[in-house]
């Protein structure tokens, strides 16, 4: 069981500074626990050091599409992101990234990465004219399924996003701790961009009416992390990192 009050971490990607900055940030707001909605490593940061701390944190964590991709580099070549974490990832560390389920249910509170369908699917968001736009109530019910739970914990998006369900539940996208913009082409070219390079991650508590949330941009040292990326290969990453934007 998860307490009232506690943290919603997700799509890290690597990004020791950025999810340093949002552990102080939660810290100094008094709040103990966290969960990790997955997408760990991936990308041309800090892959081992990023496992190295939340190994040591024990948080309740689900692996994203990015674990599932990055292990698959055991068998062939990989993604450049999930290449670089790959290769630069111990053989422990890899053993967690295997060991963490898909999906958990932690009492009334169900955490998932994508959809509950597919960790490749937006659950809160669709696909129009290239770019992410909040998905319908309608839309989001019918990708979500069934569920007793009061609060879904979704990340993959990137996106800070909040909806409440008639009769159903909140849910809730916390956004990127390490990755603000980016582009892809699964589901057609697309461009998600938050707009600022701060870390995103969000606060939920118990109250009497329900849930209440805090959706929160963290400032950290993101050129340092834009420059990890140029250094290795990446600058696409280093302009994502640096500005939010993806244009």
């Amino acid at each position: 069981m998860l307490p009232d009050r506690f943290a919603v971490l997700s799509d890290i990607h690597g990004n020791l500074p950025a999810l340093q900055a949002v552990l102080a940030d939660m810290h100094g707001r008094g709040v103990r626990h966290a969960v990790n909605l997955g997408d760990i490593l991936s990308g041309p940061l800090w892959p081992s050091e990023t496992a190295d701390l939340l190994m040591g944190l024990n948080l309740p964590t689900i692996a994203g599409n990015h674990e599932r991709q990055l292990l698959a580099c055991q068998n062939k070549p990989g993604g450049p992101s999930d290449q670089y974490a790959f290769e630069q990832t111990s053989p422990l560390q890899r053993a967690w990234l295997a060991s963490l389920p898909g999906a958990l249910r932690l009492g009334d509170v169900q955490l998932t990465h994508g959809s509950p369908h597919s960790d490749l699917q937006y659950l809160l968001d669709d696909i129009v004219a290239a770019n992410l736009v909040p998905a319908s109530r309608d839309t989001v019910a019918q990708r979500l399924g069934q569920t007793s739970a009061t609060l879904v914990l979704c990340g993959h998006s990137h996106m800070p996003r909040l909806l409440q369900l008639p009769d159903g539940p909140l849910l809730l996208n916390p956004g990127s701790v390490g990755l603000p913009a980016y582009d892809d082409s699964d589901g057609g070219y697309h461009r998600v961009q938050t707009g600022a390079p701060h870390a995103s991650y969000a606060i939920a508590e118990r109250v009497a009416a329900g849930w209440q949330v805090q959706l929160l941009r963290i400032a950290y040292d993101w050129q340092q992390a834009a420059q990890r990326a140029a250094d290795n290969g990446r600058p696409d990453w280093a302009a994502w990192l640096n500005s939010g934007m993806a244009t």
